[in-house]
């Protein structure tokens, strides 16, 4: 199957067949912007009111328990249509957009949002979605599904970070295979980045990098959002470790922000669904989030010598 064919068919029939959609997509084109430069990073803010779904959801386990799971068929709109994956995954329109073009790729059977063995599907998907960036969110960094493995994508050239990473300084780590792992330290957030053209040495490279990262107690993996995306032969990923869930200044009181900063945040698109944060966020508001949620230096470091240990 020509996945990507598919799925620009499964976008045109799905605005034109499901009003939310239409609705959803249309307002999106309205949408107010501000363009923030944070440590030499470019930082795209956009007033979208349908995101409070995702920044206040409550994902505590009471809370998963009394609602029902969004991503299940059972659960969803009659109207949302599905590509299937192999078997194993559902490709859908997400009927809340943050990208022009934005999809949601749920696990067709109810399972929790974790990586292990799953950055090879990861992968191979962003191989047949070319147009796409693949993102994941761990299940306490920004994933309002926590109770249910998805991935998500959207258009390419949307978020910054993607071409600034291409050009930023880089500290090589180590090459394993046909894959190099490099520090980026010079974006206002640290991250690391996998370059390979085989989907085997960049799924062992990201195995070591994920045994070196810690994982914090009652935690089942590190905290962390990926970004994923094949051109040219090449798959990349970028793994930006995380310390926290939510900022300190997460909130709805004075100097509060209803933010809580997932993949696309940490790619350079801040989706804001109050129009008074959007408004009162400046340069530096935004790299103290980053600061506060991202890996430190020495953090950086550690996971770096764990690596080389092992």
């Amino acid at each position: 199957m020509n996945y990507s064919d598919e799925t620009d068919s499964l976008i045109s029939r799905q605005l034109l067949n499901w009003p939310l959609v239409a609705r959803n997509y249309a307002a999106l084109e309205r949408v107010s912007t501000r363009t923030l430069d944070v440590g030499g990073s470019q930082v795209v803010l956009q007033f979208n009111p349908e995101r409070i779904r995702s920044s206040a959801a409550s994902v505590d386990a009471a809370s998963l328990k009394a609602r029902k799971c969004f991503l299940c068929s059972e659960n969803q709109p009659r109207e949302q249509e599905m590509i299937d994956w192999h078997g194993l995954y559902k490709i859908q329109v997400n009927p809340y957009p943050i990208f022009p073009r934005h999809l949601t790729i749920a696990c067709q059977r109810h399972t929790p949002q974790l990586i292990a063995g799953r950055i090879g599907h990861m992968l191979r998907l962003a191989a047949d979605l070319p147009k796409f960036v693949l993102f994941y969110n761990g299940p306490r960094c920004g994933a309002s599904a926590p109770d249910h493995m998805h991935f998500q994508a959207g258009n390419k050239g949307f978020m910054p970070i993607v071409d600034e990473a291409a050009s930023a300084p880089r500290r090589r780590v180590m090459e394993l295979g046909n894959c190099t792992i490099d520090l980026v330290d010079t974006l206002a957030r640290r991250f690391f980045i996998l370059d390979s053209d085989s989907v085997d040495s960049a799924e062992a490279a990201f195995q070591a990098l994920q045994q070196a990262m810690p994982v914090p107690a009652g935690d089942s993996e590190p905290m962390q959002n990926l970004l994923c995306w094949h051109a040219d032969g090449q798959y990349h990923i970028i793994v930006f470790p995380r310390t926290r869930h939510r900022p300190s200044c997460y909130g709805q009181g004075e100097g509060q922000f209803t933010l809580s900063p997932a993949s696309v945040d940490m790619g350079g698109v801040m989706a804001v669904p109050v129009e008074r944060d959007f408004n009162a966020l400046t340069p530096g508001i935004v790299a103290s989030i980053f600061d506060e949620l991202c890996v430190t230096a020495r953090g950086a470091d550690e996971i770096i010598s764990a690596m080389r240990r092992h």
